[in-house]
């Protein structure tokens, strides 16, 4: 226990989602391209585009989803050449919620997710 706090161990991790968000025709061209390149140079496997909001997203984007041993060369690789776009990326630990409002990273401008929704999710699993 780290100052009151249950400490998680890093292998609690089973994947990674790298969320890329575009919001015209220009930005989401300059998507494609990048999708194109992670596509050649990382083990990814690449979700659909999704043209307008879903779940939690605000804006339309497309999910690039990744394992671990990627994420050391993935993520400093999307540092560098995401242009002007955002990149939000969580790590998957079965907790959506937790990992989309407390465990995640954020490339470029910050967007609002609406983590109610996953709330909404979660609680209706349970019953």
């Amino acid at each position: 226990m780290t100052g009151g706090m249950i400490e998680k161990p890093a292998d609690s991790i089973t994947g990674y989602h790298a969320h890329v968000y575009y919001d015209d025709p220009e930005s989401r061209a300059f998507a494609g391209a990048l999708r194109e390149r992670l596509d050649t140079l990382f083990e990814v496997k690449l979700g659909r585009w999704r043209d307008e909001p879903v779940g939690p997203h605000p804006t339309p984007m497309y999910q690039v989803a990744f394992a671990p041993d990627q994420f050391d060369r993935l993520v400093p690789w999307l540092a560098l050449n995401h242009g002007e776009l955002s990149v939000f990326i969580h790590p998957e630990t079965g907790d959506a919620v937790a990992d989309h409002a407390d465990h995640a990273l954020w490339l470029g401008r910050q967007k609002d997710l609406d983590i109610e929704v996953l709330r909404r999710m979660e609680a209706e699993e349970k019953v």
